[in-house]
């Protein structure tokens, strides 16, 4: 049943999770300095907050307290405060993470839209130049230093070509009022006179770090696609529609395409994880205020409560859209489905 399979996901989710709060507890006490200041983020609490804290943190009691009330602040949202700015480190997440997924999300997209045609056509051109081509090039941007590319794209077309901006996410000229987090959703919905001129702009901002983040996934799509699009056209059902008398395009958008589409669609939860971890890198070239500088500005200036949070926050979201790929999958899969019942 596949409702076992649910639940046996569903565990494996609350298993997954039980680890990663330990390790982010346990962060608290191999961070240098005092665990107090490390959970709480308070720098240098008085004598009258200091017996508060201990007895709020649990510091007194084992670690096995010390944890159930670790989990208990984290539900509830208390966790900590930022040594840099103290502010909450939940408050500060919520600002940053947004222009994070945006920035992932476009890249994902351009990658899909790339690279499973691309793909496609380099398994039904195999033999031919084109196909040789098209993997050629996935090839040499899977092996492209993602540091090196970025520096590329902004000297040839921000300061060669002046095309895009090299930094940000929209001009300081607009001020857009943050709704959902989200730039260009927020541009639709802010009513400005200048929303089409913000638009614009924040398009020209978008476009080069997402490109530039989408290469490596996109590389890897195509490669993917057309294995899997290949290991299908030898299947026995193929050749028996093709037997029948069905044109080859027929065979490739009715049986082909969709079961080739099957593994690709599980492929994107891995290249989402991927994505995650070389969004810190682009942020930090292209100045995109996400989660990624946000973090790599905590590890230099040594912000033990927003690196815990930052690390338990990145985790979670990439675990969860592999374990919701995979499950995905599996729902629309029968052999998968089949091979989890079993």
């Amino acid at each position: 049943m596949i409702w076992h399979y649910l639940i046996r996901r569903l565990f494996l989710l609350s298993f997954v999770f039980f680890a990663l709060t330990c390790f982010a507890f346990s962060l608290g006490h191999l961070f240098p300095g005092d665990p107090l200041v490390n959970f709480s983020g308070i720098s240098q609490p008085d004598d009258e907050l200091l017996p508060v804290l201990v007895q709020q943190y649990r510091l007194d009691d084992g670690y096995l307290q010390q944890y159930i009330a670790f989990l208990q602040r984290i539900l509830q949202g208390d966790w900590g405060l930022s040594l840099a700015s103290q502010q909450p480190v939940l408050f500060e997440l919520t600002q940053v993470f947004p222009a994070t997924l945006e920035l992932v999300a476009y890249a994902l997209l351009i990658s899909f839209v790339l690279g499973v045609p691309l793909g496609l056509l380099a398994a039904i051109k195999a033999s031919h130049w084109s196909g040789r081509v098209i993997s050629t090039i996935a090839l040499l941007g899977y092996s492209l230093p993602i540091f090196w590319w970025a520096l590329l794209m902004i000297m040839l077309f921000s300061i060669g070509l002046g095309w895009f901006p090299t930094s940000g996410r929209i001009s300081v000229l607009y001020e857009i009022p943050s709704v959902t987090g989200f730039m260009l959703p927020d541009i639709l919905l802010s009513g400005q006179t200048y929303w089409q001129a913000a638009f614009q702009d924040a398009i020209r901002h978008l476009w080069l770090p997402a490109f530039v983040l989408a290469t490596y996934p996109t590389t890897v799509m195509i490669r993917f696609t057309r294995d899997a699009m290949l290991n299908v056209w030898q299947q026995s059902y193929i050749k028996t529609a093709r037997a029948k008398g069905l044109s080859r395009s027929q065979v490739l958008y009715r049986h082909g395409l969709r079961n080739a589409m099957l593994p690709v669609m599980r492929q994107l939860g891995l290249q989402f994880s991927t994505l995650v971890t070389l969004a810190m890198i682009s942020e930090l070239i292209f100045s995109w205020p996400g989660i990624g500088l946000w973090l790599l500005d905590s590890i230099s200036q040594r912000n033990y409560p927003a690196i815990q949070g930052g690390l338990l926050v990145i985790s979670s979201l990439v675990i969860l859209v592999n374990i919701l790929m995979d499950v995905l999958h599996t729902l629309f899969n029968p052999l998968a489905r089949k091979q989890a019942n079993g």
